[in-house]
C-alpha cells in the first residue's frame, strides 16, 4: 500500500471512485435495457401484479426484443404506459378468477366465425366449447386482449394435419363441435401492443346469433318437428312413419354436415393455393 492510499482510503460512496460497487457486475453495460425494463416491473408492482408474474412478463417482453432487435421504447412505448396497457390486476393461471367477466353465447354454423371475429375484437377468449356446442368465454377488464379465431374441419386424419400447420403460427386449440375444430390466438402476436383492448363494451345480453341463411334453416326444422309431433298425436301414418321420419332428419343431417364439411375442405384447398402462388410470385 502506498503513501496515497494511506492518506486518501478508498470512498464506497464516492460516485467518481473508480471502484464503485454500485453495478459491480457491470450489467448496465451488457443490458441496454435494464434502465426500461426496472421501470416496468416497479409498474406492474406498484399495479399488483404478482412478482411471479411480473418477472415471467419481463422475461417474455426480453425474448421478443432479442428476436427483432428493437428497442422497447418503439416496440412498446414508454414504460409506464405500456404497464398500463398490459392491465394490472391480471389474474395468475391457477389464481381466483372473481375479475373476469364470464359470457356463454353460441351461433350457428354460416355465422359462427364472424361473431367469433367480433367478439374478438372486444376482448372475448373463447376457454372452451360446452356439450351443446356453446362458446364459453372469459374477459379480463382492465387487461383484455384481442382474439383471433377460426375454424377448421379437423375429421379423421386431418386433425393432426391441421394443429401440425396451425402450431407454429401461434393458433391454440380452444374446442371441438361435429367435424370441426376452433382455434385461437391473440392479436398481439401479429399486431403487438394493439392487441389489446382499451375501452371493452359491456357484457352481450345475447347469447344467440343466428344468420338470415341459420333462421331459414331453423324455420324449416321447426316446421319438421311441429309436423311430426301433431302427426304423432293425432294417430296419422305417413308413408314413413314416424321410426321413418326420424330416419330421414337424421339423414338430412348427415348430408347437411358433410356438405358443409366439403366446401371448408375446398376452402381450405384454395387458401393454401393462394399462400403458395404469393410465396412464389405466382399471380393467380
Amino acid at each position: 500500500m502506498t503513501d496515497t492510499d494511506r492518506t486518501h482510503p478508498t470512498d464506497p460512496t464516492d460516485p467518481t471512485d473508480p471502484t464503485d460497487s454500485a453495478d459491480p457486475t457491470g450489467s448496465a453495460h451488457r443490458d441496454p435495457h435494464a434502465a426500461y425494463f426496472a421501470e416496468l416491473s416497479a409498474a406492474l408492482a406498484a399495479a399488483g401484479v404478482p412478482a411471479a408474474q411480473a418477472g415471467a412478463t419481463v422475461e417474455d417482453l426480453r425474448a421478443h426484443l432479442a428476436e427483432t432487435g428493437a428497442a422497447p421504447e418503439e416496440e412498446f412505448g414508454p414504460a409506464a404506459e405500456f404497464a398500463a396497457r398490459l392491465g394490472g390486476l391480471a389474474p395468475e393461471p391457477d389464481a381466483p378468477d372473481a375479475a373476469s367477466e364470464h359470457w356463454t353465447w353460441t351461433a350457428d354454423l354460416f355465422d359462427d366465425r364472424r361473431m367469433l371475429a367480433v367478439h374478438g375484437a372486444q376482448g372475448w377468449e373463447v376457454e372452451s366449447l360446452d356439450a351443446i356446442g356453446r362458446f364459453v368465454c372469459r374477459r379480463t377488464p382492465g387487461s383484455a386482449l384481442r382474439w383471433e379465431y377460426r375454424r377448421e374441419v379437423i375429421a379423421g386424419r386431418r386433425g393432426p394435419r391441421v394443429r401440425d400447420e396451425l402450431t407454429p403460427e401461434g393458433w391454440e386449440p380452444c374446442g371441438e363441435w361435429l367435424v370441426y375444430g376452433y382455434f385461437k390466438r391473440p392479436s398481439a402476436a401479429t399486431t403487438g401492443p394493439a392487441g389489446s383492448v382499451e375501452a371493452p363494451p359491456a357484457v352481450p345480453h345475447r347469447w344467440l346469433f343466428l344468420s338470415r341463411r341459420g333462421k331459414a334453416v331453423l324455420a324449416v326444422w321447426l316446421l319438421v318437428a311441429v309436423g311430426a309431433t301433431a302427426a304423432f298425436l293425432l294417430g296419422v301414418r305417413g308413408p314413413l312413419g314416424t321410426a321413418g321420419l326420424a330416419v330421414a332428419i337424421a339423414l338430412a343431417s348427415a348430408l347437411s354436415a358433410a356438405w358443409t364439411s366439403g366446401l371448408e375442405t375446398a376452402a381450405g384447398r384454395e387458401r393454401q393455393a393462394a399462400a403458395r402462388d404469393r410465396s412464389s410470385g405466382t399471380p393467380r
